[in-house]
């Protein structure tokens, strides 16, 4: 392993860096792009495409303060009912502007409290979005779902409408930090919420768990861990806890003094990641985990894993469209992203255009330096010879850049033939080293801790 010191040095321990969901990020998204150029990339689909699709449901009973996702809360169903009545008038929007013979590879409902929606309401919504594009062969419907709002009435819906993969926020089982974040979920409404979803067939279960969240400890993060494992999920994804109150207000009520220090931060993901690699998950990318059987561990063993905004993905589409206020778009093209409040969501829909407020065209080394970033999230490693062939790269470019990341990490990585390696023990620098290939000013955004 390489000493604390040494990461200490390398700046592992102060450096504020993105997550690489995507590339650009998001904070260099500019209102270049709008409604017009999103329709436009849309009908740019070759016909009989496999493409995949996200819904955005922001809308929460409570919010819960850890959270920076785009959400809302309310205590009523009528803003969901109206919001619904938008997503329909999206979806027929997208339909007109599709190519023939478009097909859903992957359908993802997040948010937000997608099983806020009624048993009704879920199959309203479904049989929109079938109306749209049927489902491809082999295709995989996941659903966020929250334990704390969910009966059976709504999980035979989604299942009716075709759900095959669950996914179950955890984020901590012990008492005090679920106080703390705002997040009160019991082990055993959680456990019930993964029996009647096991019951009903649905085979594919992801877990999101924690680290770094206040009065967090090495104990009680193994504690969590062996209740989650004794869940069995198909894979977990074990994030980092991002602390940006100046950009998600209710963070202000989580006392930054309970807050691990980044070294503690870097003990608990790791006391995390044994205890799963001693269950025999398979270890995916920085912060996932999976059992033998599952997609990512497949996807990573042909060389096929892939990086979104929902984190790793066996999805290989290169278009994925977001419906919903503040849904992120990709095509081959570039990003495009609907307006973030509901309100001006809505507004732009009712007047029969597209929200689009924001996004990024691929210009220049865009879509080579994205690929690039992208291996080395998912492979730790690029592969050179590859990067000439698909971007027509010149090799002193490469070798430029491959310059440039040894001198900010020196002795760290490996070059070998016209291929750059991260080590196993210097995998906890993996954000930070992707950084070095990223030709974009990151000064001015606030990202979260490298660890």
């Amino acid at each position: 392993m390489i000493p604390k010191s040494q990461l200490a040095e390398l700046g592992l321990f102060d450096a504020k860096v993105p997550r690489y969901t995507s590339y650009p990020t998001a904070p260099q998204f500019s209102n270049d792009v709008g409604p017009d150029k999103f329709a436009t990339w849309i009908s740019q689909i070759p016909e009989g495409s496999a493409i995949s699709l996200y819904v955005h449901v922001p809308f929460c009973r409570r919010l819960c303060w850890f959270c920076a996702c785009r959400t809302q809360g309310t205590q009523n169903m009528s803003p969901v009912f109206a919001y619904l009545e938008t997503l329909k008038s999206e979806l027929r929007l997208l339909k007109r502007h599709l190519p023939r013979g478009v097909t859903l590879s992957r359908l993802h409902w997040g948010g937000g409290t997608p099983t806020l929606l009624t048993a009704s309401m879920i199959a309203d919504l479904a049989g929109a979005i079938s109306d749209v594009a049927p489902f491809a062969p082999d295709a995989e419907f996941s659903v966020e779902i929250d334990p704390n709002e969910l009966d059976a009435a709504r999980l035979d819906a989604l299942v009716a409408a075709g759900m095959n993969r669950a996914s179950i926020g955890v984020q901590d089982f012990d008492d005090t930090i679920q106080q703390t974040i705002g997040r009160i979920q019991g082990y055993d409404v959680t456990r019930e919420a993964v029996e009647m979803i096991r019951d009903r067939g649905i085979s594919s279960l992801n877990a999101d768990i924690l680290f770094g969240l206040p009065h967090q400890t090495q104990a009680r993060m193994t504690e969590s861990v062996q209740k989650l494992l004794s869940l069995t999920p198909d894979r977990v994804a074990l994030y980092g806890y991002a602390h940006v109150p100046w950009m998600a207000k209710r963070q202000q009520l989580i006392p930054s003094k309970a807050l691990p220090t980044p070294q503690e931060r870097l003990a608990l993901f790791e006391t995390a990641r044994n205890l799963f690699l001693w269950d025999h998950y398979h270890e995916i990318g920085i912060d996932h985990f999976a059992t033998k059987q599952d997609g990512l561990t497949r996807a990573q063993q042909l060389g096929r894993l892939r990086r979104n905004f929902q984190g790793y993905t066996d999805d290989t589409s290169n278009v994925l469209i977001g419906v919903g206020a503040s849904s992120i778009s990709r095509f081959p093209q570039g990003f495009a992203q609907n307006a973030p409040a509901t309100s001006a969501h809505s507004g732009k829909i009712r007047d029969g255009a597209f929200s689009t407020s924001r996004g990024h065209q691929f210009t220049g080394q865009d879509a080579m330096r994205a690929r690039m970033i992208e291996s080395l999230m998912c492979d730790f490693r690029i592969d050179g010879d590859e990067i000439i062939r698909a971007f027509g790269a010149a090799q002193a470019d490469l070798d430029e850049m491959y310059d440039k990341a040894q001198r900010e990490f020196p002795g760290i990585l490996i070059v070998a033939g016209n291929a750059l390696f991260i080590p196993q023990d210097a995998r906890s620098l993996t954000r930070m080293i992707a950084r070095s290939f990223d030709a974009y000013d990151l000064s001015k955004a606030g990202h979260s801790s490298a660890i």
